[in-house]
Parts: structure tokens; sequence; C-alpha cells
């Protein structure tokens, strides 16, 4: 898995998700440990996590070398996985 940290690491949308992500880790290891995570009460805590999920879904999805959320022309022509064109 090759991975260019340097992009990631300087696009906003994979640093929402990530934090995100940890945000929602610290919560479970909280609620493992007996620590009560809930925010207001039970309906915002789960409002508050699938925005959480969502965020870590859209930081994880977004191709950082692109503008925007777009995939790259490229990246649009690929027929499936590995597809290179070349």
């Amino acid at each position: 898995m090759k991975i260019n940290w340097k992009v990631r690491l300087k696009h906003k949308p994979f640093l929402v998700g990530a934090f995100a992500l940890l945000l929602l880790i610290i919560q479970q290891i909280g609620a493992l440990f007996g620590y009560d995570t809930t925010i207001y009460n039970e309906r915002v805590t789960e409002l508050f996590n699938t925005v959480l999920a969502f965020l870590v879904l859209i930081g994880v999805v977004v191709d950082p070398t692109t503008p925007g959320t777009n995939d790259s022309d490229r990246a649009m022509s690929y027929e499936r996985k590995g597809d290179n064109n070349d």
C-alpha cells in the first residue's frame, strides 16, 4: 500500500476525517472503561456519532490530489481496480 502522507496530511477533508475518527475512538475507549460519554442525552450522542462517522467517510474517500471532492479525470476513466489506461 503506497500512500503519499505529505499530501494527505495537508488535505483538509482528510484531517477532519482523522480528527473525527480520533474522537470516536476516544469515546469508545472511554465507554470500555466505564466512562459516561453521553453528550446531552442518548439521541444527541447518536446524532453526534453519526456526523462524526460521516466526516470520517468523507475524509477517507476524498482524493487529496484533486481540488474539491471530485476524482481526477484519469481516475474517472478507469474501468476496474488497478486500471492505469497505459
